[in-house]
């Protein structure tokens, strides 16, 4: 799900590179490449009835190109899930939008390997009660980072989780600095190769308080024993610390293939999905603290944790005030500010719950209103 977007594409080479071990059944994607689209379904040969695309206009393209017609339409990606009889479904579309898909991949039993942390972050711990034992598996390169480090030891002996971050093109800069960043200039990763809203939720670390929701989720486990620590490398890509005082971490380079293969083949392991890291070179990792007056995104996400719902509000608030941000409407430190006026406005009535898919759409719709009316008062 999201075939043509920077996770799907590279699954997809995952997928070529190993025959052996999987077979592709169906792809989805929004539309928006759509020849890219026409490319893979040629290229894997996926019948008619396994493919999917948001968009209308772009199913029609796509259907005339193929020779014959493709579903459509925002719930299109979720009847595939229920439909295509998958072991794994790859849930590696970007926003809240693909919450509908995590939701229809659990309930057709399928092990979901999920890239998109927003529909978690969204649906939080009423997800995870439609989820069987097992049944989700991570995709992003920390939370596999930290599933393969918890291998190593029984969960009554983890005392803490280390997220790793990369911290973003701004790293060193302060609050100041930032007032004239341009979305050209946050479109510029230094170490990663992500689609453009990952890549600017990276530079306002709103993507590290979305994982550090993520992995209290995923693994049941209190923000305040979770540790953020900003390492520029990007090799280590997050530990677990044991009650013996012991930190296991995960070293790779930084390329998304290692944890998409992981994830499709978990608990095993593909291999060659990556070049290991070569000893022979001369290296130095470093590790520093969050600035957390300059990226306020970490702490507000701890606090959303703390009020059930209110990390849909934070994810929404985001999703707004970057596309705003990509438009110019407003100044790249805004971006975290309107969250934080949204969870304030919203904290200050009687407080978000997210205990149904329409409680969850509701936040949202609320949430956005709020941060459009700020944004409003920002231009």
């Amino acid at each position: 799900m999201g075939s043509t977007g920077s996770i799907g594409t590279q699954a997809l080479e995952v997928i070529a590179d190993n025959p052996d071990k999987f077979r592709l059944v169906g792809l989805a994607a929004g539309g928006t490449r759509a020849e890219v689209f026409i490319d893979q379904a040629r290229h894997f040969g996926i019948a008619a009835g396994n493919l999917a695309i948001a968009d209308h206009e772009a199913a029609a393209t796509i259907s005339r190109a193929l020779g014959f017609t493709i579903p459509s339409g925002p719930d299109a990606a979720a009847d595939l899930c229920k439909n295509a009889a998958a072991d794994v479904i790859l849930n590696a579309m970007d926003g809240s939008r693909g919450l509908p898909v995590t939701l229809a991949a659990l309930a057709a039993g399928s092990t979901l390997a999920l890239a998109n942390k927003e529909s978690l972050v969204a649906g939080g711990r009423w997800v995870l009660d439609q989820a069987g034992t097992n049944q989700i598996v991570p995709v992003d390169s920390e939370h596999s980072a930290m599933a393969q480090a918890l291998r190593s030891g029984r969960r009554s002996e983890l005392s803490r989780l280390v997220l790793t971050a990369s911290g973003g093109p701004f790293r060193g800069w302060s609050r100041e600095d930032m007032w004239e960043v341009t979305p050209q200039q946050a479109a510029a990763h230094p170490t990663w190769s992500m689609g453009q809203m990952n890549t600017l939720n990276s530079a306002t670390l709103v993507n590290k308080g979305l994982e550090l929701i993520e992995a209290s989720y995923l693994f049941d486990f209190p923000a305040s024993h979770i540790d953020v620590v900003v390492h520029p490398q990007s090799i280590v890509h997050s530990a677990a610390t044991f009650c013996d005082g012991s930190t296991l971490a995960q070293a790779s380079p930084p390329s998304m293939k290692l944890p998409i293969a992981h994830a499709l083949a978990w608990p095993n392991r593909v291999a060659h999905a990556q070049p290991p890291l070569n000893w022979q070179d001369a290296q130095t990792w470093e590790f520093q603290p969050v600035d957390n007056q300059a990226f306020p995104a970490l702490e507000l996400a701890r606090s959303a944790l703390e009020t059930e719902g209110m990390p849909a509000v934070f994810n929404a608030a985001n999703e707004e005030a970057a596309a705003a941000f990509l438009q110019q409407q407003i100044c790249f430190p805004q971006i975290v500010d309107v969250i934080g006026v949204v969870m304030e406005t919203l904290a200050a009535q009687s407080g978000p719950l997210a205990s149904s898919l329409a409680d969850v759409y509701e936040l949202e719709t609320t949430a956005r209103r709020i941060a459009g009316e700020q944004i409003s008062q920002l231009r």
